[in-house]
């Protein structure tokens, strides 16, 4: 299927990238730098290496893009960002592929239409990958030869950047296969063991709260929007021990939760009445509550003790009004966070689905991993914001408005690539990624 030799097994290639955390500023460890360039490039490859060119082609919805286009637009951002910039060298692959790749950068030019991406029939997918191969070679002459500060600042975003599509590749797969009649398995259709404990009863853990700083200190790579470092003031609350599960949703649903409009914000209301939202997406009721949902792994029965999943803010919103508690901030969850080791659930695992909380132990759990934890935090910029100069400076600072920040990470986050400061964003009807919710209470 491609062009590119991809011979470095699954594990190889997760321990090279969970090694791969480090900052390679001054220019110093390009050796470092390179391997983790690799290793991110390589992953890319192996999310996909399963599709057939039909699979890594269609396009199921406006909103997500084919894994071709994720393997091109990536590879767009290095040649374009990094190479057409530091090296002059280096020989652009194609000039149509500027237009047929960009996202949303309108400083850079004219671009293909995102609810058309599912056209782009040509270039196949083993050009795409000729392409990679290409900007992989330039990419490995330029880090090679020695590269400025501002260069390797540049790369590490591009890695970055790829980590976030990889995610999104998986999460566009998943919505793709969820609408063929037959649910098509990306990976083994084997069903996966439900643990039997399941999750225990929901704790809440103290937080006393106070003056807390909050944001990324600068030591290692973070997004633009995850700073400024400052202080803000939190009260004392109270946050869920775990994830709120899918025996807990369901009785949501059985509990007239999707019919009673008291529940719901003015905007999520018409939301479940004009696309009709009965249960998560994927869910389906086969039996009078016998509920099964599409996963990466085919169509399965859906696990009670996991965490639900595949909820828009308006959901998790109205089911904290349901039973009388409320989303946490994004700086309660960062303060509740930030001491905690930053183990979880991750694609790593490739269990590829959320998983039930551990059951025992004191304090927070599940806070990385299993599914991004919607907040009630507006997705708005820091106390002295101001976007990265050039092209990057609309790469997070143009959307802060009208989306909510999600904390934590999913199943299909590579580990390395998330931190406590970590501020993912969608906007409040999303409901095709791994979303789900924790409670909180005021004290």
């Amino acid at each position: 299927m491609s062009a590119v030799p991809r011979s470095a097994s699954a594990k190889t290639r997760q321990r090279e990238t969970r090694g791969s955390t480090a900052s390679f500023h001054s220019g110093s460890h390009l050796s470092q730098l390179l391997s983790f360039y690799r290793s991110v490039r390589e992953t890319s490859e192996y999310l996909a290496e399963s599709l057939s060119d039909g699979d890594a082609t269609a396009q199921s919805m406006p909103d997500a893009s084919p894994a071709k286009w994720h393997l091109a637009h990536t590879t767009w951002f290095f040649e374009t960002i990094v190479l057409n910039a530091f090296s002059s060298a280096y020989c652009v692959f194609d000039e149509k592929f500027n237009f047929l790749f960009n996202s949303y950068y309108n400083s850079i030019g004219a671009r293909h239409p995102r609810p058309k991406r599912g056209l782009l029939t040509r270039p196949s997918l083993d050009e795409i990958y000729a392409y990679r191969a290409h900007v992989d070679e330039g990419m490995a002459r330029l880090v090679e030869s020695g590269v400025s500060p501002a260069a390797v600042e540049l790369i590490e975003l591009g890695c970055h950047h790829e980590q976030q599509h990889q995610e999104l590749l998986l999460t566009d797969i998943l919505h793709l296969f969820a609408q063929n009649p037959l649910r098509p398995a990306y990976k083994s259709a084997a069903p996966l063991v439900v643990e039997p404990n399941g999750a225990n009863e929901l704790a809440f853990v103290a937080m006393p709260g106070g003056l807390i700083d909050v944001g990324h200190d600068g030591k290692g790579f973070a997004f633009d929007c995850e700073g400024p470092r400052h202080k803000t003031f939190v009260e004392p609350f109270r946050l869920a021990d775990r994830l709120v599960t899918n025996r807990e949703w369901i009785e949501f649903i059985e509990g007239g939760g999707y019919q009673n409009p008291l529940l719901w914000l003015s905007d999520g209301w018409a939301k479940v009445l004009a696309e009709a939202w009965m249960m998560p997406l994927y869910w389906d009721e086969r039996d009078k509550g016998n509920y099964w949902t599409m996963t990466l792994r085919g169509a399965q029965p859906v696990d009670p003790a996991a965490p639900v999943c595949h909820i828009s803010y308006f959901e998790a919103d109205a089911y904290a009004t349901w039973v009388g508690r409320r989303l946490p901030t994004e700086f309660e969850w960062e303060y509740a966070a930030r001491d905690v080791m930053r183990a979880g659930n991750f694609l790593d695992s490739e269990r590829l689905r959320p998983r039930p909380a551990p059951v025992g132990g004191n304090g927070v759990r599940q806070i990385y991993g299993d599914v991004w934890e919607w907040t009630r935090s507006a997705f708005s910029p820091y106390p002295r914001f101001k976007p990265a100069a050039g092209a990057v400076g609309e790469y997070n600072g143009k959307f802060m408005c009208g989306q909510f920040v999600l904390r934590g990470g999913s199943c299909v986050t590579p580990a390395s690539h998330m931190r406590p400061t970590y501020r993912n964003f969608f906007p409040p009807e999303a409901r095709w990624q791994f979303s789900g919710l924790r409670l909180a209470e005021d004290a």
